[in-house]
């Protein structure tokens, strides 16, 4: 039987944890708090992130991470991505030397632009050959109750890859592998700070034509973005593309979308933090993504607009105006 350490216990980590157990893993999350390890051992639930999702009796929870890890094949991180660099400095030593290490985090680090999987090898000393990357449509509390989910495994090592697949395939979580891991992080980013603007228009009371546009014109910022860093164009018209814009940008389960829409009912960013009560790893990214797409050149409007939004340089209303008054162009992704 495979042992697999999840860091750590939010909801999308615990969700994974019950597909990994389902396709018959041994799991140990990692869960920051005595009062949720309890209760994932002793109720096998995770009462702070998803009351009511039953855990299956593989998996287990312990508040050591050395415990966690111990004799792990596959190690998935699952923490906010700008805490991943200083946590991985403690917790890299205690990896086992063979481990996969597996991104379950869409963020781009603050200052260095650098995706998760560039921070995971650079602060564990890791090959890129041992990092891997999961991103999809995948809402933690539809997953944590079996509802059929499709999933991309993206590593430049496509026999690691289906390793992971083969780790994490269940009658209802359908897992496809890839090797573009840069195509399917940047989707996993980028639909985070488009699912803002659309939960902004939400808030405004705007109607389906305005949230149809921005997600449109938000894949097609995720594609240009994606071919000036190399990325296969055509991963973003999948899962980690498409797919989970449209889930994120669609679902209240969603907490960017949620976040956005606090925002677009009128509360300040710090209200809508306090009101969406989880990480919405968009608004943490934006500023990041922004910068990104600045050095290589990028034109991405929309997440200019949700940045500025963010840092109060515009309003609401305001915001609206600025991507409407762009100047018409030709629908291409260089446009």
């Amino acid at each position: 039987m495979t042992r697999i350490a999840v860091l750590s216990a939010g909801s999308w980590g615990t969700s994974l944890s019950v597909v990994l157990a389902d396709a018959g893993n041994r799991v140990a999350i990692h869960a920051r708090r005595h009062d949720i390890a309890a209760a994932i051992n002793q109720r096998h639930e995770n009462p702070r992130y998803l009351p009511g999702a039953v855990l299956p009796g593989r998996v287990t929870a312990t508040t050591d991470v050395a415990e966690a890890v111990q004799g792990a094949e596959f190690v998935f991180l699952s923490i906010p991505a700008q805490t991943l660099r200083a946590n991985l400095a403690l917790w890299a030593p205690l990896f086992p030397d063979d481990s996969v290490v597996v991104s379950l985090m869409k963020g781009v680090e603050t200052g260095t632009g650098m995706r998760m999987s560039q921070v995971i090898a650079e602060t564990a000393g890791i090959p890129a050959a041992r990092v891997a990357v999961l991103s999809g449509p995948n809402l933690a509390r539809e997953i944590a109750v079996r509802q059929p989910a499709a999933t991309a495994i993206a590593c430049t090592d496509e026999a690691v890859a289906d390793r992971i697949q083969a780790a994490a395939q269940t009658p209802y979580f359908r897992p496809y592998t890839t090797t573009d891991v840069t195509g399917v992080e940047l989707g996993g980013v980028v639909k985070n700070v488009i699912a803002l603007a659309v939960g902004l228009a939400t808030g405004m009371n705007l109607g389906e034509n305005s949230r149809a546009m921005l997600v449109t014109r938000g894949l097609a910022e995720t594609a240009r973005l994606g071919l000036a860093l190399s990325a296969d164009p055509l991963t973003f018209a999948g899962l980690a593309g498409v797919g989970d814009l449209m889930a994120t940008c669609s679902s209240p389960l969603s907490r960017n979308r949620t976040f956005g829409e606090h925002l677009g009912l009128g509360l300040t960013v710090d209200q809508a933090a306090a009101a969406t009560g989880q990480t919405a790893e968009g608004v943490k990214s934006a500023e990041s993504v922004l910068g990104l797409a600045r050095r290589h050149g990028v034109d991405m409007p929309i997440t200019d607009v949700v940045v500025k939004v963010l840092h109060g340089k515009v309003t609401v209303d305001q915001a609206a105006a600025l991507l409407m008054g762009r100047a018409a162009k030709q629908e291409r992704y260089e446009a």
